[in-house]
């Protein structure tokens, strides 16, 4: 396992992933991201989808990013990749101001690519801490 960064969030994280419908694996990507940087946050937040995309087995410029504005289940920093035919889950995360930056929890399925997803998480200039499930 990679060095964790966040002893608590990766605590947090590990129990989202608990057993549910799907199995599931994370990353916890780390930014240098501040809350005046929310253009920034989103397209960085867009790129990784496509990564964990491209890891999960679909073609990235098949999904999309629902925010959910107008949903009460979502929260305002929370979005999830989905795919352009049926709305078929691909990834979700959650942008968490910490300490004046972001930290951003993405959950997939664990089928994905794991080490794949984190070393193109890297290639994108983040610190990654892989979680499974």
């Amino acid at each position: 396992m990679d060095r964790v960064i966040d002893d608590d969030l990766y605590r947090r994280t590990k129990r989202l992933l608990e057993p549910g419908d799907i199995e599931l694996n994370g990353a916890i990507v780390h930014t240098d991201l501040g809350s005046d940087e929310d253009i920034e946050m989103h397209q960085a937040s867009v790129d990784i989808g496509d990564i964990i995309a491209e890891h999960a087995g679909y073609d990235p410029r098949d999904t999309y990013a629902y925010s959910g504005t107008d949903d009460p289940e979502f929260a305002s920093n929370q979005h999830q990749g989905l795919t352009l035919d049926g709305d078929e889950f691909v990834w979700e995360c959650q942008q968490l101001l910490r300490d004046g930056t972001f930290d951003v929890v993405f959950y997939y399925e664990a089928s994905a690519d794991q080490r794949g997803i984190e070393d193109g998480i890297r290639e994108l200039g983040f610190e990654v801490t892989g979680v499974e499930g």
